[in-house]
């Protein structure tokens, strides 16, 4: 997904990963939030990539997730919630990158298991570790 909305727009994308800038303004030496009456185009136009990213996560989720999200009023929130659905929190991780670091060191074909089997099982085993940021290069794979 963070692909898709990084292609479609990045701006879209940088409001869901950095989150909302409320719009302010200078009085008294105080920033207090300006009423949209107030709002300039580039306020308008921040405002609107706001609403989009929100839009773009809600359309892109299924029913379930939908829910999981709903309830969420910033996009930075909904993808973080998206983020520990799919990822988990650093500590799950963790634990995942290294019960995959341990199935590919002990990686050894199965008695009766054809090549494409292996080979699938192989595949899935360092594509999990790709997607956990965990990468190794071409020598170590072979």
């Amino acid at each position: 997904m963070r692909i898709y909305i990084r292609s479609t727009n990045f701006q879209l994308w940088l409001v869901i990963k950095n989150g909302e800038e409320v719009p302010m303004k200078k009085v008294e030496d105080k920033l207090i939030p300006k009423t949209e009456d107030e709002f300039d185009a580039e306020d308008i136009k921040k405002v609107e990539n706001y609403a989009k990213a929100i839009n773009m996560l809600y359309c892109a989720v299924n029913p379930d997730d939908y829910r999981k999200i709903s309830c969420c009023s910033t996009a930075k929130e909904m993808w973080d919630k998206l983020e520990v659905t799919y990822e988990g929190t650093d500590q799950v991780r963790e634990a995942k990158i290294d019960f995959l670091t341990q199935e590919y060191e002990m990686f050894r074909m199965k008695e009766h298991e054809n090549i494409d089997d292996m080979f699938d099982r192989f595949s899935k085993i360092v594509n999990d570790l790709h997607a956990l940021k965990k990468t190794y290069t071409d020598r170590d794979l072979v």
